[in-house]
């Protein structure tokens, strides 16, 4: 198989060559290392490799599984595969051998994927951009100086550069939506409960956060979903199984949908026009689908929410630490941590029980009040960021603001960075490239980000498509409904090929 052939296939079409013999999975391993050895020097996708083991699995991948010999790169965060570190884009778990893997990883296997890799992510998946100090920023093969969005931006970029046609994501405020709009890829955050999160968790940041993957085609998406869904045993969250396979669902007509759009942020953001025209181009062709199209936004109390979010991730962040020094049998250093993190920690230990008890309370509120949408709307779609992708470093924090995260935290008072506007700072910042994707996260409803658009530059824009809780298939129809008359998998960077 050459180059040209590997990547001019999906998932599903490599796994079917496997399966007929016309190529053996060590083939497709040999390539996906050599486009990774090519290519990854240009856009430091992928920070870990595992190539023994994914050398045992290609040599006899297991007979009938869906993706059967398909080779996969997972995300370094989150999920956990025994005898391998989960760094999660930090120098404080950089050496830290996980002993099992996670549920989901099971699954990951079970279908017969070939893990050769992991990709690299921003230290504990915090912002919606990946430039970790550990490993350095990744680059977006559209254009290498811009960003490839976060917190699952090594394996946008992998799947955009085609070293692999899918790889594993995790979502807790947009972060497989953010990279598969600033990648051009297909990208969907399952239904809060979807995905299994044991043994280790029974839900991240609250519920807040699914794992998933992002694909070039939609039916990958499907298929990998109907082999990873169901939730762990005694994990907070379980809802309905599918009422049928989810691959099914991508070749059905969806019907007519009565579909709410806006171009107006639910967070606090000045919308380029770039993406205000990529959303307009998604409701013209929607309505030319024959869908009810209807301009419509549910209110949200954006300052509210975003302190209550954020008051939440701060609180799980100093959880986490509490959890890496039972795991390390040691306690976290300042100087293992960027500034930006270890502030964040230092703030949960100067709010409240009562504080985080509350904000958890004004999140679950957001989903009590949103829940009318979605009994006049079946689908609510909008841009899925703010602006195109921007430069590498344009999201970072200016540098007079990371001179005093330094000093206040060599202080070590989360009180005294609260007093100092930390945490209000943080509310007014941190929503202004995605005020959308997060209230989505807080909500559970199923989003997913569709690669319809391409400004004037030759970067991809995002369409974020939401459905009603619990219906990834309705989401699957109509983005396969989408992706007929709109193909986008022949959409490839330049730097692919190079």
């Amino acid at each position: 198989m050459t180059h040209d052939e590997y990547v001019s296939r999906d998932a599903l079409g490599l796994a079917q060559l496997v399966r007929e013999g016309a190529v053996a999975a060590t083939d497709l391993l040999d390539i996906a290392l050599e486009r990774t050895q090519r290519l990854n020097p240009r856009i430091n996708a992928v920070v870990h490799l595992m190539e023994e083991d994914a050398r045992r699995d290609a040599a006899s991948p297991p007979a009938g599984a869906p993706f059967a010999g398909v080779p996969f790169l997972a995300k370094d965060f989150q999920s956990t595969y025994a005898g391998h570190p989960t760094s999660a884009g930090s120098r404080l778990l950089k050496d830290l051998v996980i002993d099992h893997d996670s549920d989901l990883v099971r699954k990951v296997r079970a279908a017969g994927l070939v893990v050769f890799g992991k990709t690299n992510t921003p230290e504990f998946g915090l912002v919606p951009f990946t430039e970790p100090e550990l490993w350095g920023p990744c680059h977006n093969p559209w254009n290498l100086d811009r960003t490839t969005g976060g917190s699952s931006g090594g394996s946008a970029a992998a799947v955009a550069a085609g070293i692999v046609p899918m790889a594993g994501g995790g979502d807790g405020g947009g972060s497989i939506r953010i990279p598969a709009s600033c990648c051009g890829l297909f990208g969907l955050k399952p239904t809060r409960g979807r995905t299994p999160t044991g043994p280790d968790h029974g839900q991240h940041w609250r519920g807040a956060t699914q794992e998933h993957v992002l694909s070039r085609s939609v039916r990958d998406s499907a298929a990998m979903l109907d082999a990873t869904h169901g939730s762990t045993p005694g994990a907070p969250y379980e809802i309905p199984a599918p009422a049928g396979p989810y691959l099914a669902e991508v070749e059905r007509d969806p019907g007519r949908l009565r579909i709410a759009w806006t171009a107006r942020p639910l967070l606090q953001a000045e919308v380029h026009p770039d993406c205000v025209a990529a959303v307009n181009d998604a409701a013209e062709l929607l309505a030319d689908l024959g869908h009810d199209v209807v301009e419509d936004t549910p209110e949200l109390d954006a300052q509210a929410f975003a302190k209550a979010f954020l008051t939440m991730v701060a609180s799980e962040m100093g959880a986490d630490l509490e959890d890496y020094r039972g795991l390390s049998g040691r306690s976290a250093r300042r100087n293992q941590l960027e500034a930006a993190t270890w502030a964040v920690g230092l703030l949960a230990g100067g709010l409240t029980a009562g504080e985080y008890a509350s904000a958890l309370r004004a999140l679950e509120r957001v989903g009590l009040r949103m829940a009318p949408f979605f009994e006049t709307y079946d689908v609510y779609v909008t841009p899925t960021l703010a602006s195109p992708p921007p430069c590498i470093g344009a999201l970072q924090p200016p540098a007079w603001q990371k001179r005093v995260l330094s000093v206040l935290g060599a202080i070590g008072s989360g009180r005294l960075l609260r007093a100092a506007g930390g945490l209000d700072q943080a509310a007014a910042d941190a929503f202004s490239f995605i005020p959308w994707t997060p209230v989505f996260n807080v909500t559970g409803h199923p989003a997913m980000s569709v690669p319809l658009y391409w400004n004037a530059e030759g970067l991809p824009i995002g369409a974020h498509f939401v459905g009603r809780w619990g219906d990834e298939a309705t989401l699957f129809r109509l983005a396969g409904q989408l992706e007929r008359a709109r193909p986008w998998f022949a959409k490839m960077p330049a730097t692919a090929w190079s």
